[in-house]
Parts: structure tokens; sequence; C-alpha cells
């Protein structure tokens, strides 16, 4: 088995690296192209054994399984250059969610799925949304599946749900890391307390929190009752939060949709 990446930007680049870690994949098994070809060489120094394609058609022409990573704009330029090289017999895998499986079937003959990773893929963690395609078949969808198990929790969504499902499980380390960088700040001005100090505090406790939530047999209302004793410090904490909060995910889900919708616009100009 022969994997090609088509760009090797940040998130090419993790799942490069995480199936390298994992053992899902040996280098000498990939073949990886970029606009920027330093940055694929960096990567075979990294990693010898992994060949660097001076073109995308050359990753496609030396590939079972084809992963296109790269940005909307993009891949219409990508895909005229390599649809004339794609057998139905490849299993093409698209990482980029306003780009639609229709858009994809329409100009390819390969067996095509999306694939949505998070960067918690490069510690063989978190989630990976599959969205399949009319031509994958069961085995097939099994196969990339298991293939995904090795760096994350592979977890079938529907198309209709890629951008609230990539919200949680792909924007959410960030929009976490950002409420922990809040919490840390406001820490450190209140007591003093040192910002690497309070930092390791966050980081053991957001792990600790998700292994309640994923093996401990909590969810995150049970989490919070076990935590809070009424009247008591969690408690005041978690009124104020409830009094701030109010609504501001709402707002963070529909500017993460209007901006979706969009790109979806802009995708199907570039596909019509």
């Amino acid at each position: 088995m022969k994997a090609g990446f088509i760009g090797t930007g940040s998130m090419g680049s993790i799942l490069i690296e995480a199936f390298i870690h994992s053992g899902a994949f040996n280098p000498e098994q990939i073949i990886a192209g970029n606009r920027t070809i330093h940055k694929v060489e960096l990567l075979a120094e990294t990693y010898p054994g992994l060949h660097v394609a001076g073109s995308n058609r050359e990753v496609v022409l030396g590939s079972d399984l084809i992963f296109l990573c790269v940005k909307p704009s993009e891949f219409k330029n990508v895909i005229d250059e390599i649809k004339e090289d794609v057998l139905p017999s490849q299993l093409i895998v698209s990482i980029t969610s306003p780009v639609l499986l229709k858009h994809l079937e329409g100009l390819l003959p390969a067996k095509i799925s999306k694939i949505i990773p998070s960067i918690t893929n490069y510690v063989l963690s978190g989630a990976t949304l599959c969205i399949h395609g009319n031509r994958m078949q069961p085995e097939d969808k099994e196969w990339l599946e298991n293939l995904f198990a090795h760096i994350s929790s592979p977890i079938r969504v529907s198309e209709n749900y890629t951008r609230i499902s990539s919200d949680i499980s792909s924007c959410g380390p960030a929009f976490l890391a950002k409420f922990l960088q809040s919490f840390i700040d406001a820490a450190v001005e209140a007591t003093g307390i040192s910002i690497e100090e309070a930092t390791l505090l966050a980081s053991e406790m957001t792990l600790g929190t998700g292994k309640l939530l994923t093996t401990g047999g909590f969810n995150p209302a049970t989490l919070q009752k076990r935590v809070s004793v009424p009247g008591g410090i969690t408690a005041e904490g978690l009124r104020i939060l409830d009094d701030e909060l109010a609504g501001i995910f709402s707002r963070v889900i529909s500017a993460t949709h209007t901006k979706y919708e969009e790109d979806i616009e802009k995708a199907e100009l570039l596909f019509t």
C-alpha cells in the first residue's frame, strides 16, 4: 500500500507524522508533494525513505491511497491537473470540509471519502470525522476507518453535519485553549502565580478531565454536579460562568456556519 499526499501544510504534515509515529505507514510507503517543495524535503530529512514528488501527477501515479490536503481555492486546479491519471481502483481522501463529495465524484472516477482530522491526531488522540462517498463499499469504509483508528477515534457523520461536527472536534481544541489561556492569564494577574505553574496546572487538569469524560464514566453535566457542592466555591464559579457565557457558543456556531456557507459558495463557483 502506497499513500500519497498532495499538500504538506499544517494538517497534511500532521497526518503524515501521525501515521508514521503510530506505525500505520512506514516512511517508504509515503510519497508527498507540495507547491513549496522545501516543506516535503524537510519531512524526508526527518523521515528517511519518504519520497519527495516533483508534481501532483507523480503523487497520483505512485499511490493507491491519495490524500488531498489543500485549500478550497486550490482544489479545482489540483483536480484538473490529476484527473486524467486517477483510476477507479484508487481511494481519494479529501480533508477540506467546504469541498463537497458531489464536487469530487463529478470529476474523479475514484472511490472518495472526506475525512476531517484534528490537531489532536498528532498525539494519536481525538476524533476524525468520516464522510464516505457513494462509490465506497462497506469493506472500503471499514479499511479506511481502521487506518485512521491508528491515530484517532474515527466517527461517521453526515455531510450535512460537517460544520458543527468539525466545530467541536477540529476547532474545539483552539476554542478550549483560548478558554484555558484566559483562565491562566486571570490567575496570574489576580494572584501572582507564575504563568509556567498556572499553565502546568491547567494542562494537567485538561488531560484528567478528558479522561473522566472518555473513560471515567462522566459526561459534562454529571462531572459538574460531582465537583460542585451547593453553596461551595465551585458552585459560585459556575454561577459566574453561566452568567458570562450565556449565548456565547451560539454566537460562535453562528459565525463558523456563516463562514462555512461562504466557503461552500466559493467552492460551488469553482466547480461549476
